[in-house]
């Protein structure tokens, strides 16, 4: 309740900010002079900076033909009117390896109420971030659904965002469609990984290091970063888990257990691109899980080869005749540029030559 009535206060405020801020009716620097006035008025204050003001108007004109304000007012109640469908789609067909795949939770299970009380039942600082982060209505209530659901924090909302998981989410390259038979456990599991995994813990000096010994170190160091970028329901089990076969001892990398997905999660960390050899290896991890180590009541278990390059067309011939369930993953580093920029920047080191010039 506190929650709503901090919401509706500060979109109430944001609206009176927006209608005189926005037509004229103040001058510059207005929105400061109202803020140091407060602070003079009411010493002690908190939460009614220039920033945060101008946060409030912010909040207002993002929701304001989604949300009138005569509706936040009445938030969240059992007759809300409904905002206008074709402005909160939130389904989204991906296809993805010949198979067609639900990213977002379809709207006809999740009724306009139950949005709304997720939308009030998150910080404000939450609501600020998504609308700076995230420019579609149905992006930005997806983040506001895996908040209030997943009671995420400032910091993993900050992360999701940065890594744009909305996108990412179930887009992951895989073989699902042939090697999962029951629906609803495909499903999950499609919803469960992304097709690219920002690490930007992970700190390589040589960029030509191609031991993954030194990627899966950095990850144990940070397991509890890793896991954040998994996702949720992830625990980690162990790296270079030992199994035995024929006498024979077998590592892999990484092995997870997904709650969720109630599967073990077998990870196979790749320096380089990605290679058809790696399916083979990762389908004898998987069988050799099955098994020895699955329990009777788990799903079968799965496998992600994360790799630093990868070519789908390569993986889905690779995926032809497998029989485990996998995915193919490529993973970006800090010290990496987004695609989008590369070409447009110097290299580190012409950078360098470029300074001691």
């Amino acid at each position: 309740m506190a929650n709503r009535e901090m919401l509706m206060l500060y979109f109430s405020v944001g609206e009176y900010i927006s209608k005189n801020s926005r037509e004229g009716k103040w001058g510059t620097n207005a929105i400061e002079v109202i803020s140091t006035q407060l602070q003079k008025e009411l010493p002690g204050l908190r939460g009614f900076s220039t920033t945060n003001l101008k946060n409030m108007r912010l909040f207002y004109e993002a929701w304001q033909h989604v949300i009138p304000d005569s509706q936040i007012r009445q938030l969240p109640t059992d007759e809300i009117h409904q905002m206008p469908s074709d402005e909160l789609q939130i389904s989204d067909i991906h296809e993805n390896s010949n198979d067609v795949l639900n990213r977002q939770i379809p709207s006809d299970e999740l009724k306009i109420n139950e949005i709304l009380r997720n939308f009030v039942s998150i910080g404000f600082s939450h609501h600020i971030a998504i609308i700076n982060g995230a420019k579609s209505y149905e992006e930005r209530i997806f983040y506001i659904t895996n908040c209030a659901v997943g009671f995420w924090s400032h910091e993993k909302l900050k992360y999701n965002l940065k890594s744009n998981l909305y996108a990412q989410l179930g887009t992951i390259t895989n073989n699902f469609a042939k090697t999962i038979s029951e629906v609803d456990f495909r499903g999950r599991a499609l919803r469960s990984f992304k097709n690219e995994y920002l690490v930007n813990f992970i700190e390589i000096e040589d960029p030509d290091e191609e031991d993954e010994r030194v990627i899966e170190n950095q990850i144990v160091l940070n397991i509890k970063k890793f896991i954040m970028a998994l996702g949720n329901d992830f625990t980690f089990i162990g790296n270079q888990h030992r199994m035995i076969v024929d006498e024979r001892e077998f590592f892999v990398d990484l092995l997870f257990f997904n709650r969720q997905l109630q599967s073990l999660v077998a990870i196979d960390l790749k320096r380089k691109e990605f290679k058809p050899e790696y399916v083979g290896k990762m389908n004898f991890y998987l069988s050799a899980l099955d098994e020895y180590e699955k329990k009777p009541h788990e799903n079968p278990s799965i496998g992600i080869i994360l790799c630093k390059e990868k070519s789908n067309k390569i993986v889905e011939f690779a995926f032809k005749d497998t029989s485990k369930p996998m995915g193919v993953t490529t993973y970006r580093t800090a010290r990496e540029l987004p695609p989008e920029y590369k070409g447009f920047l110097p290299d580190a080191e012409k950078l360098k030559e470029l300074m001691d010039e």
